[in-house]
């Protein structure tokens, strides 16, 4: 069993992964460092306000003595979008990456076709023309 898990961790396709998820994981923080630190400045210039801290109040809280407040119940649409435009920079990058890999493929020739052998009717006119002989 360990020589079958051994064989099974150092398959090619498994090291693969491995080192694709590391750097995926590298790349996600690129993508939140630009969309924190680009995209929503940008965006929050338009709504006036810092875009991951845009919400909805929906019960106001109450400070508490060191002025913090509590018992707000908020959705948190701002941070919500800035997760959402993070995951379609990182679905279109690792798209254009898979058409590329894609694309540097061999492309592989169609395999040839069967030859064909004769026809039904083929086959039935040289049996007759066989028979007719005898």
């Amino acid at each position: 069993m360990l020589k079958e898990f051994k064989e099974f961790a150092m398959k090619g396709n498994l090291i693969d992964i491995a080192v694709a998820f590391v750097m995926g994981a590298a790349f996600n923080k690129v993508v939140s460092a630009f969309t924190g630190g680009i995209v929503s400045p940008l965006v929050g210039l338009i709504f006036k306000a810092d875009f991951k801290d845009l919400k909805w109040t929906i019960k106001e809280g109450m400070a508490d003595a060191s002025g913090t407040v509590v018992g707000e119940v908020s959705v948190m649409y701002g941070d919500f979008i800035t997760n959402l435009i993070d995951f379609v920079i990182v679905a279109f990058v690792m798209f254009m990456i898979v058409k590329g890999v894609n694309s540097t493929k061999k492309k592989e020739a169609p395999a040839p076709a069967a030859p064909k052998g004769p026809s039904q009717e083929e086959l039935l006119a040289e049996i007759r023309d066989l028979l007719a002989k005898k």
